[in-house]
């Protein structure tokens, strides 16, 4: 007799398990989906802010195939002396920098080929454009930024954008 009650008991257990189990999948499984929307709409949203599109007003919007590309090592590695933040301390960024150039842009032939000649006006260019920056600032800043105010800052020196992208190999601020 006890081993029937308990057979039912438990089958009762069962069906509110089950029962429990339907309202949980009809209540919580559509906000879970609106949830899931929510999430894909924000991942859609950050794939924008990283696109192409967003760089097209940066100096690095140029589409150079890897063929007409030349590109050049400035130095093994360069230590800059930030600006001074609030905390008053000093604060340093070493960056190993290459730069990419455009071999069938006109100013190429002009410029491209004596770089290296070029490479302590380069380097001084270089450490302008970051030592410009606290460590906060820095810190803040996505490495495409940063690349960015290094580019224009050696476009501007030329006057010309033969040059077409700024790559760091390495980059640290402390």
């Amino acid at each position: 007799m006890r081993r029937n009650l308990l057979s039912i008991i438990i089958l009762a257990l069962l069906v509110v398990n089950i029962v429990m189990t339907g309202i949980m999948m009809f209540t919580i499984i559509p906000a879970n989906k609106k949830t899931i929307t929510l999430v894909g709409d924000v991942a859609a949203a950050m794939n924008l802010e990283l696109s192409d599109p967003v760089l097209a007003g940066m100096g690095s919007s140029q589409t150079v195939s890897v063929e007409d590309t030349a590109t050049y090592d400035v130095a093994d590695q360069m230590t800059i002396s930030l600006r001074k933040g609030e905390d008053g301390k000093d604060h340093y960024a070493i960056v190993s920098v290459s730069l990419c150039m455009n071999t069938k842009a006109e100013d190429y032939k002009t410029y491209g080929e004596d770089v290296s000649n070029k490479e302590s006006m380069i380097k001084n260019e270089i450490n302008d454009a970051i030592g410009s920056l606290t460590y906060d600032e820095a810190q803040a800043m996505t490495t495409a930024e940063i690349q960015d105010i290094v580019l224009k800052k050696i476009q501007a020196m030329y006057g010309s954008s033969f040059i077409y992208k700024v790559v760091f190999r390495d980059i640290m601020f402390s």
